[in-house]
């Protein structure tokens, strides 16, 4: 889950959403017109987070604070067991498969020397391997193709997050400038790409339980956040 915190309103997002949202932004990538595995790639983008679908429906509280558990503070059990299952659902297609797994091992690459994600970097490393034999094809290619995902979900975390800090990636820089999210080197022809999201509304507060969490989330508001993908 996405909590964005605006005034006295918390902005709660999916991250399967998100990763449509993404999707839809990559779309619009000049350089994957002509890519021979851009259809595999687009899928990987919009499935990057579907094992969060089940986390997402039943969101947490921490119960030191009150505070719901986001992608980020979500406890360690749930993160790590989001990307075996993501993965597993795209076995049909062992490259976008591969590309998620691709993707765990790299936004989480900063714990790699924790004890406690030693065994999630050995699964995840083995099931992409698994995918990449299912795929026929080399790790240096799969790397080539996952810049197109990394840069796809730093913009729409941009967007759907609010951060105000500049993303890097590669040769990329992404940075909010206020509903806007410029990208540089432009990477989409010079086209502006119009975006939004739906998010649900509720109050910016602690809460005591999940139930109680739950409960406000079931009678919350929707509410679309729009703005633009540009490159300046």
């Amino acid at each position: 889950m996405i909590v964005r915190p605006v005034h006295d309103v918390l902005l709660l997002i999916t991250q399967p959403d998100h990763a449509h949202l993404a999707r839809t932004i990559m779309e619009h990538c000049v350089a994957l017109a002509d890519r021979p595995r851009r259809d595999a790639i687009l899928h990987a983008i919009a499935e990057h987070d579907n094992g969060w679908a089940e986390a997402d429906a039943a969101p947490t509280v921490n119960p030191e604070n009150g505070r719901i558990a986001d992608f980020v503070t979500a406890p360690l059990a749930v993160r790590h067991a989001v990307w075996p299952r993501g993965i597993a659902r795209l076995a049909e297609d062992p490259w976008a498969a591969a590309l998620v797994a691709q993707h765990a091992i790299t936004v989480y690459d900063r714990f790699r020397s924790g004890a406690a994600w030693a065994s999630f970097f050995a699964e995840l490393e083995a099931a992409r391997g698994a995918m990449l034999r299912a795929s026929r094809m080399p790790l240096a290619d799969l790397l080539d193709d996952y810049a197109f995902v990394r840069l796809a979900d730093l913009i729409s975390l941009t967007f759907c997050t609010g951060w105000t800090d500049e993303q890097r990636f590669g040769d990329w820089t992404i940075h909010p400038s206020g509903t806007r999210v410029v990208v540089t080197p432009d990477p989409f022809g010079g086209a502006s790409i119009p975006i939004e999201i739906e998010a649900r509304a509720l109050r910016n507060q602690p809460f005591r339980t999940d139930a109680e969490l739950r409960a406000a989330l079931s009678e919350a508001a929707m509410t679309t956040l729009r703005g633009e993908v540009s490159r300046s």
